[in-house]
This record gives C-alpha cells, structure tokens and sequence, in this order.
C-alpha cells in the first residue's frame, strides 16, 4: 500500500507540474491566438480597432495578471473547457477533441496493444526456439521492417493498395454517403477505411516488440534460476512462460507503458496521410493554422495520458517484480 501511495503522491505532483508548465509556455511565447488570427485576417485588408477588440473577444484573450490568470485556467480546466478553436471556429476545443478522440483510441490504440502482444509472444518464440526457423523467420522480418519509416509504409500502401489496385479507400474513416451511427453498415464501412492506417501501424511498430523481447529473453534464459528450474524438469512451457518471460517482459512493458501513453496524440503522419480524423490530423491543423487553444488542449492531453500510462506501468511493475516495491 505505502509502494502504491507513493507513486500517486508523485504522479499527482508531475501532473501539478504538467499543467502548470501548459499554462505557462503559451504566455511566454510572444503574441497570442488573437494577434495570430489578426494578422491573418489583416492580408486580406486594414483590420479596424473594433474588428480586433471583437475577435479579442470571442476568443477569450486573458485579462487581469498571472495569478488570476492561474486561477481562472484552473477554474477552467476542471470544467474541461479549453476554450474556442479559431481553426474550427466557433466550434469548442473540447467538442472538436471528443468528437476526434474516439478514432484515435480505437484505431492507434487497439493497434499498438495488439502489436504489442502479437510482438511479444512472437519474441518469445523466437528466443526460446533460437537457432531454428522459427527464430529466423520473425526476426529477420522484423529487423526488415522495423527500419520502415512510418510514413513512408503509408505512402507504399496507399499507392499500391488504394490507387493501384483500388482495394482499399484512401482517406478519411468511413465514406461520405455513410452516416455515423451504431449499425452493422457503419461500423463496417469504418472498419474497411481503417485497414490502410491499420496496416501501418502495425508493420512498423511489431518489429520492435519482436527484437526488443527476443533479445530481453535471451539475456534471461543464461540466468541460474532458470537453468535450475530446467534441473528439476519442468515443462519447457512453465520455465519459458512463468519463470524467463515474466521477467524479460519487465523492460518491454516500460516501452508498452510510453507508447500507450503517446496513443491519445495519435500518429501524426499516418493520420495525415490517410485523411483520418484523429488528433494526430487535429493535432496538424491546429499547428498549422496557429490554433493556441487547439495546440495547449492537445499538449495538455497528451502530456496527461502518458503520466497516467506510466503511473499502471509503475503499478503493474511493482506486481511482477516485488524488488521495485522497496
């Protein structure tokens, strides 16, 4: 218990940090979400002193000094309101991150778990069947396809897969004459947008997962409770899964923690390439148009996910490895 109070001490404390530190990187930066938009708006022609105070306006420009700021983004905050994206205006932050949240977690992150077991398990195979095919075959594609820039795998798909042979659409989530709905159709129609990105993420990231755990069970397998283990003839089931996996899968799991954390950003170049909207596509156009608002929510976010990923990890840790609890 005190291992567990510990760890919620210091993740409450960097999640204090986090948001402090989102709070303040924007109001060091020079100029603000409203002079950006005025700046805009001002290639196409003088913008009057009544346009500006308008725009200041709408887009909430704080007022008053640091601290009062302070309070009022704490205020804010746990009302979850980010304010008004100028991008998507008059649209709310926290309406266009909603609604764009789902496609992430759903495709980035059920992905990367599966990617993540799939790799594992394969790892682990590979290890303890060192030598043999079946150590060969993974390895070596993966090592092959680990080097594949995630980016550049999109682009292969969707050239081959999407313009040359048509079998898959070649951007967005589910098709325009679909309506987003719990139905058969809808759900079906996602799922078929979703293979191209899908395909992905996941050529790319299993290789790693594969190599990583290969190597950890290996280093594992010399160790002497498991040659003792294999002394008093266990199954070679037990000693690979209870006795070298459980503990090879420790480092692996730190870089399961950081990647499930990075889900709720999105990938980025995946989802730009392919159209989808998640926040790695919000993500983009709000950096793109200098979307402040947009920009510290999505930070913010994603700051908020990878503390909590690593807070289970932590947790999850200190189960399998009694040693980290002292």
């Amino acid at each position: 218990m005190s291992f567990v109070v510990k760890k919620v001490g210091l993740l409450l404390l960097t999640l204090w940090a986090a948001i402090t530190l989102n709070f303040l990187l924007p109001r060091l930066m020079p100029g603000s979400p409203a002079d950006a938009a005025i700046a805009k708006l001002a290639q196409s022609g003088p913008v009057s002193a009544s346009v500006q105070a308008a725009i200041k306006s709408q887009l909430g420009v704080p007022t008053g000094n640091i601290g009062e700021q302070y309070v009022s983004y704490l205020g804010n905050l746990a009302h979850f309101d980010f304010g008004v994206s100028f991008t998507f205006f008059p649209q709310s932050v926290s309406s266009l991150i909603s609604a764009a949240l789902p496609w992430t977690i759903v495709l980035v992150g059920v992905v990367t778990i599966v990617s993540f077991v799939c790799g594992t398990l394969l790892g682990v195979l590979a290890a303890w069947k060192r030598g043999t095919w079946l150590d060969t075959l993974p390895t070596g594609g993966g090592a092959f396809v680990s080097g594949f820039p995630y980016f550049w795998t999109a682009l292969l798909l969707l050239f081959f897969l999407g313009y040359v042979a048509g079998l898959f659409p070649r951007s967005g989530a589910y098709g325009a004459t679909v309506t987003p709905n719990f139905s058969i159709e809808f759900f079906g129609d996602a799922i078929y947008h979703s293979v191209l990105p899908t395909l992905t993420i996941l050529i790319t990231s299993l290789g790693g997962w594969v190599l990583g755990m290969r190597n950890n069970m290996i280093n594992t397998l010399g160790e002497d409770y498991v040659t003792f283990a294999e002394a008093n003839g266990l199954k070679p089931k037990t000693v690979a899964l209870r006795y070298a996996a459980r503990n090879a899968l420790l480092p692996n799991l730190t870089a399961f923690g950081l990647a499930l954390g990075a889900v709720v950003g999105g990938s980025l170049l995946v989802e730009r390439v392919f159209s989808y909207p998640g926040l790695g596509y919000l993500l983009y156009n709000a950096v793109t148009n200098q979307d402040y608002p947009l920009m510290q929510a999505l930070f913010l976010m994603i700051t908020v996910s990878v503390l909590l990923a690593n807070f289970i990890v932590d947790i999850l840790y200190g189960a399998l490895d009694p040693r980290t609890r002292r």
